[in-house]
């Protein structure tokens, strides 16, 4: 169990939250023997997916500006927090008392511009300062025996373009980085060039694919990956969230296919039996809209 240390808060509570404890409270009574079976079966392992799941679905609600159902949203969020604490606390591991207080702790220890003397007049260098903060933590941890690497911190199971813009965010706070964007700039044409050189000589088929049976598909596919790392790295200098960047485009790209398609349907048609120039035609027309 963790040690109940109360880190006290600069700022003063203005109200209670009777609701968030009378949450929890149903959650533990769901755990009790003879509460919910199912509830009672579960481990920290077996609904792990769910609180993956639960995040997509709550930012699915953000960029549809949909309140209603993002207020639904953070509630299953909230679910997966409180149960997980609850099958630590039913273990002797810790409680949503602990997370609470760990994780107030950190955002007053991170924010020395708001709570300490440290000063911080824009996003980005709140973000830089973050990030300082968070290499003299790493640094002020009891010595191991091995060396406790940076990136390790970063799950694997992001998104890949976010895992890139966090691997990225880190190493610059180290100082590895890029004078400026021009830097950068240059970086994507040398990952560009090499990409064009790596699948020219590539074997492809008719339509120009690469042939995956050949060991140069493996280095076509790198020197892409490289290319959009270079980019990932343009965004972070830019202050843009590459993950979030991409996202708008689908989420603009599916509007204006769905423009597309309901036209479509309203002449009888799919967009499969139009010809070229119609579905451009269309295509033209959603983008003005």
């Amino acid at each position: 169990m963790a040690e109940d240390v109360v880190t006290p808060s600069p700022v003063e509570s203005t109200c209670s939250h009777p609701a968030f404890d009378e949450f929890v409270a149903t959650i533990s009574r769901l755990r009790t023997p003879d509460g919910c079976p199912w509830d009672r079966e579960q481990t920290h392992l077996s609904i792990a997916p769910n609180m993956v799941e639960e995040a997509y679905e709550a930012v699915d609600a953000i960029e549809a500006e949909d309140i209603p159902h993002l207020r639904e949203e953070l509630g299953d969020v909230l679910l997966q927090v409180v149960l997980q604490s609850q099958i630590a606390s039913d273990e002797g591991e810790f409680t949503i008392d602990d997370v609470c207080q760990d994780i107030n702790a950190k955002m007053i220890r991170r924010h020395p511009h708001v709570f300490g003397d440290a000063a911080a007049g824009s996003a980005n260098e709140v973000i830089t300062l973050w990030d300082k903060i968070k290499l003299q933590e790493k640094d002020a941890q009891p010595e191991a025996e091995g060396p406790e690497r940076l990136l390790d911190g970063v799950p694997t199971g992001l998104p890949a373009l976010t895992q890139a813009q966090k691997i990225s965010r880190k190493a610059a706070a180290t100082g590895f980085d890029w004078d400026d964007l021009e830097g950068v700039w240059d970086k994507v044409a040398e990952e560009t060039a090499e990409l064009k050189a790596a699948y020219e000589s590539a074997p492809k088929d008719a339509a120009g694919k690469v042939l995956h049976e050949s060991s140069a598909a493996t280095a076509v596919e790198l020197e892409l990956g490289d290319v959009l790392f270079s980019l990932v790295n343009v965004a972070r200098k830019m202050g843009i969230n590459s993950e979030n960047a991409l996202r708008a485009t689908c989420r603009k790209f599916r509007e204006r296919w769905a423009f597309m398609e309901d036209a479509a349907f309203t002449k009888g048609v799919t967009l499969e039996e139009m010809g070229p120039d119609e579905r451009e035609a269309l295509w033209q027309e959603a983008k003005t809209r």
